[in-house]
């Protein structure tokens, strides 16, 4: 915020600088156009009285007495009309080589101390316009800006100096209306109209702008007046028919101009402060808050650590420690659960072991058995053999190693061959119990033998053959 504030400052007192420089040129152009068109009055009427008959018969006709000049003078209205009827001329006054003449503020005699002065010397050089701010200490003196030509009279070979007078009233109520600070100042540096009357008459230099101002020209200029940065705008104007022009100058301080910008800044500053102060605020209560209900359920996380599988979080709310807290009284629950499913199964596994001890006793037990039955059918078999009862001795056999192999057969696998084998032995010994009766063959391809089949598949069917097609039968099977 405080790195776009900053731009958003910097930008706007550009942007009102270029605003302000801008305006100051359009002014300073506004200005050149009204001192053009003010000018134009005295350049106008300074061309008609270069040609006018009755001035050139007043200032060259040689009078005899006092009574004849003053009736010439009432009878000439000419300059006293010019400045009636044009509010921006102030006073018209011609210098003349004319001896017989006196000075009745329009005709002036030429002194030695006039032709002395600068602006009659420039006068003289030429018919052109020469424009003078003039402060010469007279009787009656002008301190205005004024036009000032010769007016030469060929058919007399004599001449004169026009100079006509411009209204300062007028010259300070055209620059009044400025916003900044404008001044006008003649070739001399004199200032000749400003918005500030009391700079009238001052040279540039008494103004202390910092620089000098006519020689660097017409341009836009930085420059520190009375120890405030300045922007100074720079333009010359040249009259029609002149040979001096004027300089147009008008001053703003950069201060004065960037103090809306400036005023923005701290409005935006002092609103970026509240903005975060309001958000420490909120971040510190939001923070509180949540490290309440982190602690909460950090303490009953530690309680669970602790091997209590009974607690029950309390925190609510619809947030991310919300549904932690939730999901922490279902991950305590399925702790639960898991531990009686686990207790359950210790229970079960050791019920299991018992019965699998049970099962191991039961087993030894029932090892002691089968040999004892084998030890007896193996002594009555010894017994018949010796009694020459060899029927009998083989039957007794055959019984003993079928039922050994009953016994010895698990849930593996078993060969085809093998399986005849415990039937061969059980048909022998039917045999023997039914004599004639019963007469059997096994046939068994040899690339059959070794194949793998579940123990007791064959011998079943053979058993039920014999018990259901014999043993209720006086006939012979085969």
């Amino acid at each position: 915020m405080l790195v776009v504030g900053g731009c958003v400052t910097f930008y706007l007192r550009q942007q009102a600088l270029d605003s302000a420089i801008a305006q100051a040129v359009n002014n300073v152009e506004k200005i050149k156009s009204q001192t053009a068109n003010l000018l134009r009055v005295p350049t106008d009427n300074s061309n008609g009285l270069m040609f006018d008959k009755r001035l050139k018969e007043m200032a060259n006709r040689r009078y005899s007495g006092m009574v004849e000049l003053m009736n010439a003078y009432h009878q000439y209205k000419d300059f006293n009309e010019y400045t009636q009827q044009y509010r921006e001329i102030a006073t018209i006054r011609f210098y003349s080589y004319n001896p017989t003449l006196v000075n009745n503020l329009e005709f002036i005699p030429v002194e030695s101390s006039t032709e002395q002065r600068q602006w009659f010397q420039a006068a003289l050089e030429g018919t052109a316009i020469n424009w003078f701010y003039i402060q010469d200490k007279e009787d009656n003196p002008v301190h205005r800006l004024s036009l000032v030509r010769q007016i030469p009279f060929p058919e007399y070979n004599t001449k004169g100096v026009l100079m006509i007078a411009l209204s300062q009233t007028e010259l300070n109520h055209m620059l009044s209306k400025e916003p900044f600070e404008t001044l006008i100042a003649d070739h001399n540096g004199i200032v000749v109209a400003a918005t500030d009357p009391q700079s009238v008459g001052q040279t540039l230099a008494d103004l202390h702008l910092g620089f000098d101002v006519q020689r660097a020209g017409k341009g836009i200029y930085e420059a520190k007046i009375n120890g405030k940065p300045s922007n100074i705008i720079v333009d010359e104007l040249l009259p029609t028919s002149s040979v001096t022009g004027f300089t147009i100058i008008s001053v703003f301080s950069t201060e004065h101009i960037v103090q809306g910008a400036n005023r923005i800044s701290l409005i935006g500053a002092l609103c970026v402060l509240a903005v975060l102060i309001m958000a420490l605020i909120l971040i510190t209560i939001i923070s509180w808050l949540i490290t309440k209900r982190l602690q909460r359920l950090s303490y009953e996380l530690g309680k669970v650590a602790s091997g209590d599988f009974h607690v029950v979080s309390s925190v609510e709310g619809r947030d991310e420690i919300g549904d932690l807290s939730r999901r922490f009284n279902y991950m305590v629950s399925s702790i639960r659960q898991l531990m009686t499913q686990v207790y359950e199964a210790s229970e079960h596994n050791n019920r299991l072991e018992l019965a699998q001890k049970d099962i191991k006793l039961k087993m030894m037990a029932s090892q002691i058995n089968p040999h004892f039955l084998f030890n007896a059918l193996e002594s009555i078999r010894m017994k018949a053999h010796l009694n020459g009862e060899a029927e009998i001795a083989t039957t007794v056999r055959l019984l003993g190693k079928l039922m050994r192999r009953n016994l010895e057969i698990g849930s593996g696998k078993t060969t085809i061959r093998q399986e005849l084998d415990m039937v061969r032995s059980y048909l022998q010994i039917q045999q023997f119990r039914f004599g004639n009766r019963l007469i059997y063959e096994v046939n068994l391809e040899e690339q059959a033998e070794d194949m793998s089949i579940p123990p007791l598949n064959i011998q079943p069917l053979v058993e039920n053959a014999v018990i259901h097609g014999l043993e209720n039968k006086e006939s012979r099977l085969r």
